[in-house]
């Protein structure tokens, strides 16, 4: 085989390849197996027909069609490889020359890969807006969390304040008329949560029980529903109950209410500083690699990307996000159901920075490939036991699903972002 590829755009080309007669004659007799069943020749039993007489009778260029569709994915594929080149979309086949006695000549326009030039990844300067410092005050708001989740709502006579729950009735109405959805029977809010329209918490700040007041209130110019959106409404509220958090005294008892694995409160206090620091060396770990991506990615240069690269991303993330619903047991039609959401919203919204994650997929697989990585045995084995243990399959199962080149090429991503990373300078 002979191939060639010429560029006619920033990433797009014309492959040009032959398909020599040795394939060729492989491809019209898989050709002819697969027609011949279907042939019915006087004195010949239906599918008995020989090749010399179907030649004989419609001529060997019968078979072409049905040969090249047999013969041509290998062939094209070799091509591609020849020509060193890496495609991003389905080719638009052109035949060329198909004779008798000759190579066929096959043309095919593609879209590739589009060329990075690499600018510095290594040793980057880059600002992390996060710290892996624990504080006294982190430690103490943990706890604080963790006590008022063990806190109860007890009656109170006095005046309702922020951080009481109300429990309230409430009829909601515009321009005199009530709406559907405006109405509701001993509703406990929190006052503060921000459950409610703006505005319509603070005004029951004060009240007791018993009371009846009048809220009013103007429904975001951005409401979900339409009708109401921007205009004034009036709620007819009637307070039943006022109720406060009494949050229980935190010390040893409550530690060990808080946690069973502890005695004391200082052992507590100790768990969470651990869980803390990890939880934000995480954090300071991931804002790091975000930033110093970003960086290497803005420092290299990708003149196009193409569509075809956008649109699979796109799609590529929806299924990702889909997927991740089913394992949850919500159904894509479901989902949409659920969020008054439609195909089209999703596409939209992963629309919107796809063409970022595609550079950055270019940026770090070209660092891969300058830096030529290399892939042992015991990475690969590592990376398929983590893929197993992640997806909950048996490692036979993954090794079968994914390709070995497939993986390879993971590992080296992985390698190239933790050179990015660890080599990064924060400022």
């Amino acid at each position: 085989m002979t191939a060639s590829f010429e560029k006619t755009g920033v990433n797009n080309g014309t492959l040009t390849f032959s398909i020599d007669q040795e394939t060729i004659k492989k491809g019209l007799d898989k050709a002819f197996n697969k027609v011949k069943g279907n042939i019915s020749v006087p004195g010949f039993r239906k599918g008995k027909i020989s090749r010399q007489m179907f030649n004989r009778m419609y001529g060997e260029e019968a078979l072409y069609e049905e040969g090249l569709n047999a013969i041509l994915p290998d062939a094209y594929d070799a091509a591609v490889k020849e020509a060193a080149i890496e495609p991003v979309s389905q080719p638009k086949i052109d035949v060329k020359k198909m004779e008798k006695g000759s190579d066929w000549e096959i043309t095919a326009e593609v879209v590739v890969k589009p060329e990075v030039e690499l600018g510095d990844y290594k040793k980057l300067e880059v600002t992390v807006d996060t710290t892996k410092e624990v504080t006294d005050e982190d430690v103490e708001n943990r706890l604080k969390a963790e006590q008022n989740k063990l806190a109860e709502l007890v009656i109170k006579e006095e005046a309702a304040e922020n951080g009481d729950t109300v429990v309230i009735d409430f009829t909601g109405s515009v321009d005199g008329e009530e709406f559907e959805g405006g109405k509701g029977n001993n509703h406990s809010l929190e006052l503060g949560s921000g459950q409610f329209i703006p505005g319509f918490e603070e005004q029951l700040v004060g009240t007791k029980a018993g009371e009846e007041v009048e809220v009013k209130v103007t429904f975001p110019e951005d409401y979900q529903a339409a009708e109401l959106a921007g205009k004034e409404a009036v709620f007819a509220t009637k307070v039943n109950e006022v109720k406060a958090k009494e949050v229980p005294e935190l010390d040893d008892e409550l530690a060990k209410d808080i946690d069973e694995e502890v005695e004391t409160l200082d052992e507590l206090k100790a768990k969470f500083r651990k869980e803390l620091e990890e939880t934000k060396a995480d954090a300071y770990d991931e804002a790091l690699e975000t930033v110093a991506i970003e960086k290497a990615v803005e420092n290299a240069t990708i003149k196009e990307v193409p569509e075809e690269m956008i649109h699979e991303e796109v799609h590529r993330a929806m299924n990702e996000f889909l997927g991740g619903m089913q394992q949850q047991g919500i159904s894509p039609e479901m989902y949409f159901q659920i969020t008054g959401t439609t195909e089209d919203d999703l596409h939209k919204q992963y629309e919107g920075d796809a063409d970022k994650r595609v550079r950055t997929n270019l940026v770090v697989e070209a660092i891969a490939a300058a830096e030529n990585f290399e892939t042992t045995d015991e990475e690969v084995k590592a990376e398929v036991a983590d893929l197993a243990e992640q997806y909950n399959m048996p490692v036979e199962q993954v090794e079968k699903l994914l390709p070995l080149d497939m993986l390879k090429h993971d590992i080296a991503v992985k390698k190239a972002v933790e050179l990015i990373t660890s080599t990064a300078v924060v400022k």
